[in-house]
């Protein structure tokens, strides 16, 4: 009588918990990858055996947090890969600006050498207009060279903000291989240790 009574309670637990543990799932989940193990480490459970702790996750979870890892390191690497394409590209721009720019420079360097005269497109004029077209020119290079010197940092953030996107993937990837190697040789020593029970 005594173990029906314990069974009954047993099974009132059993229902009460399969009923919190739905309301728990229909909350909002973190989708993140952090949410995702939390989540994983949540719904794993663990029972003795033998006086051995043993720690079980469902493998379906398990390869489905997986997927979504390698669907975000796929993702990343698209992002890192367009960042790298675009970086590219701008260099080249910039490359090609720069040598616009020593051209134009180069320009200007002759006509400062001829400011003596007074000749500009064959026509004559007075020095006053001819100072003030060359300063005009000189303007117009330094608004230029601003825009050219703002696209280079630009380029620069972008090329930094790439490399520490790409540094915190590598670090976030080796601590998930590092846990993923600990986990399996947890598992193995555990394997090991059931089976030199079982041989004895």
């Amino acid at each position: 009588m005594k173990h029906l009574r314990v069974l009954f309670t047993v099974f009132l637990l059993a229902q009460m918990g399969m009923v919190f543990a739905q309301e728990e799932e229909s909350e909002a989940t973190d989708n993140s990858l952090k949410g995702q193990f939390e989540e994983l480490e949540r719904k794993s459970g663990n029972y003795r055996a033998n006086g051995i702790r043993y720690e079980v996750i469902k493998l379906s979870e398990l390869y489905e947090v997986k997927n979504n890892i390698f669907d975000s390191l796929d993702n990343n690497n698209k992002t890192i890969k367009d960042l790298t394409n675009t970086i590219t590209a701008n260099e080249a721009e910039i490359e090609d600006l720069n040598g616009k720019l020593q051209e134009t420079t180069n320009k200007l360097n002759s006509v400062t050498e001829e400011k003596d005269s007074i000749s500009f497109f064959g026509a004559l004029i007075s020095k006053g207009t001819y100072n003030f077209i060359l300063w005009s020119i000189i303007f117009g290079l330094l608004i230029l060279l601003l825009f050219f010197i703002y696209r280079f940092r630009n380029s620069n953030f972008l090329t930094q903000q790439a490399k520490s996107a790409l540094a915190d993937l590598e670090e976030e990837y080796e601590n998930h291989r590092r846990r993923a190697l600990e986990r399996e040789q947890k598992i193995s020593r555990q394997l090991q240790d059931e089976l030199n029970k079982q041989k004895k």
